[in-house]
Order: C-alpha cells, then sequence, then structure tokens
C-alpha cells in the first residue's frame, strides 16, 4: 500500500486564495500555491492537474459554502410559509470580508472567460430559484426579491458598493416585504403594464 496523504484540499484551497489576495487570479499558478503551502509543486499537481481545475475548485467551495449559509437561515423558518425565500432574505444581511472581495474580485475574470468555471455558479443560481418560486406563495414576488438580493451581494462581493451596515439592513427588510407579496397588483394583466418594454 502506498503511503496515507496527509495533504488536506482544504488547505490547499486557503493557500490558493491567499496568493490570489497577494498577487491576483493571472498570477496564481500551481507553483506559487506549493510555495505558499511549503510543499512540492507535485503534491499540488496531486489533486489539481492545472490552473483551471484549482481556480473551478475554489468557485466550488464558496458556491458551497454561500449555500450552506443560506441553508441555516433556511432552517430557522422551517415549517413557515416562503422559508426559502426568506432564509435568503436574512442570509443577505450578512456582509463580505476584505478578504473576500479580493478573492471575487479576482476570479470573476476567470468566471468571464470560462463556462467550465461558471457552471457551478449558474447550476447553484439555477436551483435556488426553482426551490424559491415552488415553495412561495407569491412566485412573482419572490423572484423579484431574489434578483434584488443578488444584485446587492454582488455590489459587496465584487467591492463596488458597500451600504452602511443600518441602509443595508433596511433594504433587506424592504425586500423581504416584496418577498411575500405579488409585484403587480391583481387588477393589472401582463398585457396591460403602464410601462412600454419594447426595444429602443
Amino acid at each position: 500500500m502506498g503511503r496515507r496523504r496527509t495533504i488536506d484540499r482544504g488547505h490547499l484551497l486557503d493557500c490558493a486564495e491567499q496568493v490570489i489576495v497577494r498577487c491576483g487570479a493571472a498570477n496564481l499558478t500551481l507553483e506559487a500555491v506549493a510555495i505558499e503551502a511549503g510543499i512540492s509543486k507535485a503534491s499540488v499537481i496531486y489533486d489539481y492537474k492545472t490552473k483551471k481545475a484549482l481556480i473551478r475548485a475554489l468557485v466550488e467551495r464558496r458556491v458551497a459554502a454561500e449555500e450552506h449559509h443560506v441553508q441555516q437561515a433556511v432552517d430557522s423558518f422551517a415549517g413557515a410559509p416562503n422559508a426559502k425565500i426568506l432564509g435568503y432574505v436574512a442570509a443577505a444581511t450578512r456582509t463580505f470580508s476584505d478578504e473576500e472581495r479580493a478573492v471575487g474580485l479576482n476570479l470573476c475574470a476567470a468566471l468571464a472567460q470560462d463556462d467550465a468555471i461558471r457552471e457551478p455558479v449558474k447550476k447553484s443560481i439555477l436551483s435556488t430559484l426553482e426551490e424559491i418560486e415552488s415553495g412561495s406563495t407569491h412566485p412573482d414576488g419572490a423572484r423579484l426579491a431574489f434578483l434584488a438580493l443578488q444584485g446587492i451581494m454582488l455590489l459587496d462581493w465584487l467591492n463596488l458598493h458597500q451600504f452602511e451596515p443600518g441602509e443595508r439592513d433596511k433594504i433587506v427588510r424592504q425586500i423581504g416585504w416584496l418577498a411575500e407579496r405579488p409585484p403587480i397588483p391583481p387588477s393589472i394583466s401582463d398585457s396591460a403594464s403602464s410601462i412600454d418594454l419594447k426595444p429602443v
């Protein structure tokens, strides 16, 4: 039998994030991660054959962590109507750390350039949206609330804008109000909207 491996994948991903924060995603290499982790490059290659595989693993871990954070909030509404969207609203009160913003901003270019790296994010969004719509008393309002929360979190994650804590909480509460209501009065049909949506 071969020797038992003692290199933890989570530690390797931590080291990769440290390299990204310090040097940027463009300068992320397997060798740089190996140096950060104090191991051989071959040990990194054992788990992640390419830079692309390493970045995808980072994205997958970020997605899994966010899904876990949201699920914890959803569980606090277990048995209540609209539990999924209310949990998502509650989870959105969390702000990202400077390190999370730095990693997110640097991973953005990789996400834009490679559909395979985007895939975990796309699957998570689609799954979440389907769960929210199917488990909501007012799916249209819940969908709008989800999209609004995505906007706030992306502004924060990409370090584009951070609301003051009190202002953010107020906005999130307002979105939570929207989540449980139909966004358009029942008397207004889809074809009778007063807003002209024709391309200009």
